[in-house]
């Protein structure tokens, strides 16, 4: 008997040093991709009037909306929100790296969407950290192209 006591009590004291080892090494932090893309679907027809919820992505790195005005059941406008703010743009992205776009789809030079209207069949972010300070950009798709609706630096 006493020699199963001797024996366990070294196996338990290497095997309550190796989870505390485990328990106190610090989680390794990731860094974001260097250029990602969220796709949204656009909401059906027939949603009631009002703002609406279109598409969330929420992840360590910030929180996505897509939101629609919705009049007479039809989505007439989408809009990105950042973290809580929505985001207008300017009518000019701010500069994003060819080969992120490209990467993601978004055949160049991309065609732009009148300046407060936003529409399209899908919709997607792509956020570029690869050059200067990273942007995030709302694209509408018309047709097969991606069309710009507005942007701004993270």
């Amino acid at each position: 008997m006493l020699s199963v006591r001797l024996m366990s009590v070294p196996a338990a004291l290497l095997l309550a040093g190796g989870f505390a080892t485990l328990a106190a090494a610090p989680a390794e932090a990731k860094d974001p991709p260097s250029c990602a893309a969220i796709s949204f679907r656009a909401l059906p027809g027939g949603a009631p009037d009002g703002e609406q919820d279109a598409g969330l992505y929420k992840s360590r790195f910030g929180k996505i909306e897509v939101k629609a005005d919705v009049k007479g059941g039809q989505a007439t406008n989408y809009y990105m929100v950042l973290n809580g703010k929505k985001v207008d743009g300017p009518a000019n992205p701010p500069k994003m790296s060819d080969a992120c776009l490209k990467s993601k789809h978004v055949k160049l030079p991309f065609a732009k969407q009148p300046q407060g209207t936003c529409t399209g069949s899908r919709f997607r972010v792509v956020v570029d950290r690869s050059s200067g300070k990273p942007v995030a950009a709302f694209f509408g798709l018309q047709g097969e192209d991606w069309a710009y609706c507005s942007a701004t630096t993270l």
